[in-house]
């Protein structure tokens, strides 16, 4: 999970443009939302493109989506047990 945790610090850092932080710099439990990372409504729709794109996964259940949307260790682990394994 560490490695998948890396590559969303790095995805959500290139894909909302976030000035003046490294993706490295982003805690793994830092709140995405309000006084953490400080995105706004309108960067949880770019997470929710990210997550489709790169992940082919939806967060159907509007409820779900502050869980899954909390930080970068909830989404990781939203990914994780939502994929659809390969063999």
């Amino acid at each position: 999970m560490d490695e998948l945790i890396a590559d969303l610090k790095e995805q959500i850092a290139e894909q909302l443009k976030i000035k003046n932080i490294r993706p490295e710099d982003i805690d793994n439990d830092e709140p995405l939302f309000g006084a953490g990372l400080g995105l706004d409504s309108l960067d949880v729709l770019e997470l929710i493109v990210l997550l489709k794109q790169k992940y082919k996964l939806r967060v159907t259940n509007a409820e779900d989506g502050p869980k899954v949307f909390r930080s970068v260790r909830t989404m990781a682990e939203y990914i994780t047990a939502n994929r659809v394994q390969t063999t």
